[in-house]
């Protein structure tokens, strides 16, 4: 029980990767907070968790807002106290060829991929920071932030964004 009495809240946990990291951290201990844009997913998440005797809750949560980020925030700390951990792994995914990326595809992506993960990354650390005990950001990208893939440069282009945030986000520039 590695995480045992730690709060984790993982972005996009309703499905796929997402919820493979929320039930594995429930399983080593960890009250899970399964943020999802998809509630029924989530509460889905939330059941398979409760099930295995584990701790969580879902939480509706579109990190493409910004009211939503500080809501979820505010009512992660209102019902478990504190968030430790963030597992940063919300994100939406396209394809198609470069001369039919549309303004409106490429904002999307932006939107989820990159400003999403940043500005829930910027909320949660100042919680952290003010808390005054610390914590931990992980902040899932892709090989596709290394190099280039046919039909998906609008993706590629998120996941090297990411890449960089996670080197660059206390490059020097202290958090507290």
């Amino acid at each position: 029980m590695r995480l045992a009495g730690k709060v984790a809240v993982v972005t996009g946990s309703g499905r796929g990767i997402g919820r493979a990291i929320a039930t594995r951290y429930a399983a080593e201990g960890a009250c899970c907070v399964i943020a999802d844009i998809d509630q029924a997913a989530a509460e889905r998440t939330a059941g398979e968790i409760a099930a295995r005797d584990g701790q969580g809750f879902a939480l509706h949560f579109d990190v493409a807002r910004q009211s939503a980020i500080d809501d979820m925030v505010e009512a992660v700390v209102a019902r478990a106290g504190r968030i430790d951990i963030l597992v940063n792994n919300a994100g939406v995914f396209d394809m198609g060829p470069m001369l039919e990326i549309t303004r409106e595809r490429w904002d999307r992506l932006f939107d989820v991929n990159v400003k999403g993960l940043f500005f829930t990354l910027q909320a949660v650390a100042r919680h952290m920071v003010e808390r005054g005990s610390g914590g931990k950001v992980i902040n899932l990208a892709s090989q596709a932030g290394r190099h280039g893939i046919a039909m998906v440069l609008d993706y590629c282009a998120t996941k090297v964004a990411v890449v960089s945030i996670t080197q660059n986000v206390d490059g020097g520039n202290r958090l507290n």
